[in-house]
């Protein structure tokens, strides 16, 4: 009966055609739309301040590299340094929601939170996609985490819609975290000693703590609780994840290095340009040096160019599980990078060395005075006697 009421009170109001006169209701729209609004304008507002960043401030600067950078380069190298981003954002929010429905399904109203109108709308196979697609992008150790968000996520699925199947609950909410625990810890087990002894406590914890954690919370809180905690919790997840992603960024590199040699058509090089090339024009090749100074080089003058590798990031732990290291990812592991030989030494800034293989230009003065004097007698041999 109560369930019957209960239907009929809430399909009453769309029947009828009357908008929700509920307090907060029409608040709570108005913030879902202020947030549809500007969620597209994150990422525009992270191209514009890596551009700052790279012109040093400098507006004509940044109004050249405007002008110039290929819209496609800029959008391509913000989805390859940010593509963890949307698992993380994802699975957090999915378990914040569906915690919040399964401890005090009251609250969960999608007319009046956000948190729980983003769980409403996001189908399974997003949640999957990103648990895919996280287990290739996220460095190793931070897989334990992922595992962690997987199986409580499985778990709360699992709370709702079968709420009347106690052997289905029992085994994923106790036996399958108890068992992927126990997997994980078999697997990481080198890996944890390695990284006390190294001092990489951040990595340890990381490794050790989420498949324990993994069996905390397969199941409601206290509902009292429940609002509060998933509140603060999305807040801190909204607060923090933005950051992260605008420091990752702002470091990731936008235009190709190269070292441009610069010299006259005849004669030695003069410089080594070092510095990534904004563009090539039909008289001048543009170039941003290391100190965010723009430099304009005639195509007359420009002997030669060198793409300079990008040697990757230099790896910070020295923690590794049979060979693979905790700062690597499954997709490095997969593809990996083509090994950087020895750096040219104009990637550096230096001026080429001399050609050895090349004999030097004999010098005229010599040349005719042993002309005048006629060929040199041969040298005889030194004798078996002489000291």
């Amino acid at each position: 009966m109560a369930v019957g009421e209960m239907g009929s009170a809430v399909s009453e109001p769309a029947a009828v055609g009357h908008p929700d006169r509920r307090p907060g209701t029409r608040q709570a729209q108005q913030a879902q739309q202020w947030l549809l609004t500007l969620l597209p304008a994150f990422p525009v507002l992270l191209l514009v301040l890596r551009l700052w960043r790279l012109s040093r401030q400098d507006m004509p600067t940044m109004l050249l590299l405007v002008q110039y950078v290929s819209p496609l380069g800029l959008l391509s190298a913000l989805l390859i340094a940010l593509v963890w981003a949307f698992p993380l954002v994802v699975l957090v929010l999915a378990v914040l929601g569906r915690l919040l429905q399964v401890s005090a399904p009251d609250r969960f109203d999608p007319e009046r939170s956000l948190l729980a109108y983003g769980t409403v709308r996001t189908p399974g196979w997003v949640l999957v996609a990103a648990i895919a697609l996280a287990a290739l992008t996220w460095q190793l150790r931070f897989l334990p985490l992922l595992l962690m968000l997987a199986l409580w996520l499985l778990a709360l699925r699992t709370r709702l819609r079968h709420p009347d199947r106690p052997r289905r609950l029992l085994v994923t909410g106790l036996v399958l975290p108890v068992v992927a625990a126990t997997a994980s810890y078999a697997w990481l087990a080198p890996a944890v000693p390695a990284a006390i002894r190294g001092g990489e406590l951040a990595t340890a914890l990381l490794l050790v703590v989420p498949p324990l954690g993994a069996v905390v919370l397969t199941g409601p809180v206290p509902r009292p609780v429940a609002p509060a905690l998933t509140r603060t919790l999305a807040y801190v997840v909204a607060a923090v994840v933005p950051l992260v992603m605008g420091v990752v960024f702002l470091r990731v590199p936008l235009l190709p290095a190269v070292a441009v040699e610069v010299g006259p058509e005849v004669g030695p090089v003069r410089e080594v340009v070092r510095g990534e090339a904004v563009a090539v024009t039909d008289r001048m090749t543009i170039v941003l040096d290391g100190r965010g100074e723009v430099r304009f080089l005639p195509n007359d003058r420009v002997r030669g160019q060198l793409l300079c590798p990008d040697p990757g990031r230099i790896p910070v732990s020295r923690v590794d599980v049979y060979g693979w290291q905790v700062e690597e990812t499954a997709l490095d592991w997969m593809i990996p990078r083509q090994p950087v030989g020895r750096a040219d030494p104009r990637c550096l800034g230096r001026l080429p060395p001399p050609d050895s293989a090349d004999p030097p230009a004999p010098d005229p003065a010599v040349s005719a005075t042993q002309s005048s004097r006629g060929p040199a007698a041969p040298s005889a041999p030194p004798s078996p006697g002489a000291r």
